[in-house]
């Protein structure tokens, strides 16, 4: 099976704050040309800071600019289920390959809780289901247990593991392998070739953003069987990560550094991080030593 990667694309804004959609779709074409997937509305996405209709129309723009070339996955997971499949009922015929559902965040959920709302959703739609679980920013968790319970729904395809625990992972792929059709997507971008000989069906990595061709690297290595590239694409990804995130919040610093390469992606909605000109020096350095800094 040939594996994939998704990049969680960056929503660019102009200086007033609204979405620069043109820009937005300047971000999809240098990933399409990379070759790699997206996934739209993520964390690196800015999604909790984008209103209810925002997140469709970026959706069907996303899909517009990509034409059917590459594989896309929209998050449309807010705190309630009522919302939720509203944006998932307003996505449903845009021809995505999957509709991403981050737990419900603020509220805190039970596993019952849990399965109920990803239920509802998958019940309600056609396009395939995907869990998304990123524990440290939602307070909630999908259980492996859990996981089994939804993966036999049939429209539930696979969950995004966002969690950055290995045994996680694994407990998530044993899921897979005993119920079959259940594919397990790895996020954090130091773990990319790891997930991927551990069995996942592919990564979904916001450090893309800076770097697509580099992801693309470790993908190409991996499924032609060159694991010499996918190995030394890796350690470069990965240290450029060490590198970048060692300065703060990782999606502020993966939407700074490609700021840096291209003002049109703008600042994200306040109250994030306010530019700060010795980090903005040391972000060049990282990119520069990496041969990233256009």
């Amino acid at each position: 099976m040939s594996r994939n990667a998704h990049v969680a694309l960056v929503t660019c804004f102009n200086e007033d704050e609204t979405i620069n959609y043109e820009a937005t779709r300047a971000q999809v074409r240098r990933q399409v040309a990379a070759g790699n997937d997206l996934m739209v509305c993520g964390t690196n996405g800015d999604f909790s800071a984008l209103t209810h209709e925002e997140k469709i129309r970026l959706t069907r723009e996303v899909m517009e600019e990509v034409g059917g070339k590459v594989k896309v996955i929209a998050n449309v997971g807010c705190p309630s289920t009522f919302e939720t499949l509203q944006l998932a009922k307003a996505v449903d015929d845009m021809g995505l390959h999957g509709i991403a559902v981050i737990t419900p965040y603020f509220i805190a959920c039970t596993q019952d809780g849990l399965i109920r709302h990803f239920t509802t959703i998958a019940d309600a739609v056609k396009t395939p289901i995907y869990l998304y679980d990123i524990p440290a920013r939602t307070q909630n968790h999908i259980e492996p247990a859990t996981a089994k319970v939804l993966a036999q729904h049939p429209n539930i395809a696979g969950i995004k593991d966002s969690g950055g625990s290995t045994e996680t992972v694994l407990e998530y792929l044993a899921v897979a392998k005993e119920v079959g059709n259940f594919e397990v997507y790895c996020a954090p971008d130091h773990l990319v070739l790891w997930g991927l000989e551990q069995g996942c069906a592919g990564v979904v990595s916001g450090l893309g953003n800076v770097a697509p061709e580099l992801l693309a690297q470790i993908i190409k290595g991996f499924n032609e069987g060159d694991m010499d590239a996918a190995k030394a694409a890796q350690e470069n990804f990965a240290g450029l990560r060490v590198d970048l995130y060692a300065l703060g919040f990782p999606p502020a610093l993966v939407k700074r550094a490609l700021f840096m390469n291209d003002s049109s992606v703008g600042l994200s909605r306040q109250p994030a991080l306010l530019p700060d000109a010795a980090q903005d020096a040391k972000i060049v350095e990282i990119l520069k030593k990496r041969d990233l800094l256009k």
